[in-house]
């Protein structure tokens, strides 16, 4: 019998003053079985990072021609590609061949820290390719957040993301790797 994803619901509120971007929303996100929370919360880090009412959860783990998730314009191309992990340069080419903007969140420090040695002159080679570093003590804080039903307030501004869930509450700095030009 096949495992079935765990559900989990979260209220957004965004306050993104970098981008002068607020928006309410109510995501719903999908826990693939192989996937673990941290992953599942990085994949709504991300979202919060780049939030906007046209980004969409893909069905990530579940399809490999698809990002984790993508904001679509009305040509059904597609403007920004979101992944996660530790991708091949494969991958990491087809996104920027097919997206206007592709935005790469690592994490896991010691085998980021190998990939990143590895891919180095490669990411250099994408002038469309964003990535971001979430170390290890940062994601346990911000899985400390998870729970199947989620209300949280981000707010981001001068490179900084403030989450707060209840009476609990983060800072997280996103370290960059590489910026797209």
């Amino acid at each position: 019998m096949a495992l079935k994803a765990t559900i989990y619901k979260a209220t957004v509120n965004v306050a993104d003053m970098d981008r002068n971007q607020f928006l309410d929303a109510n995501l719903t996100l999908a826990r693939h079985p192989s996937e673990t929370e941290e992953r599942l919360m990085l994949r709504l880090l991300a979202w919060i990072k780049y939030a906007d009412e046209r980004l969409q959860f893909t069905r990530g783990l579940s399809a490999e021609e698809e990002p984790e998730l993508w904001r679509r314009n009305d040509y059904m191309g597609i403007d920004l590609w979101i992944e996660l992990g530790l991708p091949d340069e494969r991958r990491l080419k087809k996104a920027c061949s097919q997206a206007a903007q592709v935005v790469l969140f690592t994490y896991n420090s010691r085998a980021a820290e190998i990939w990143r040695q590895q891919n180095q002159s490669k990411l250099r080679s994408w002038d469309n390719l964003t990535v971001w570093y979430l170390d290890d003590a940062q994601l346990a804080k911000l899985t400390g957040l998870a729970s199947r039903n989620m209300s949280m307030q981000a707010t981001l501004q001068d490179g900084l993301i403030w989450l707060s869930e209840g009476e609990n509450s983060l800072e997280i700095t996103l370290e960059s790797w590489h910026q797209a030009e």
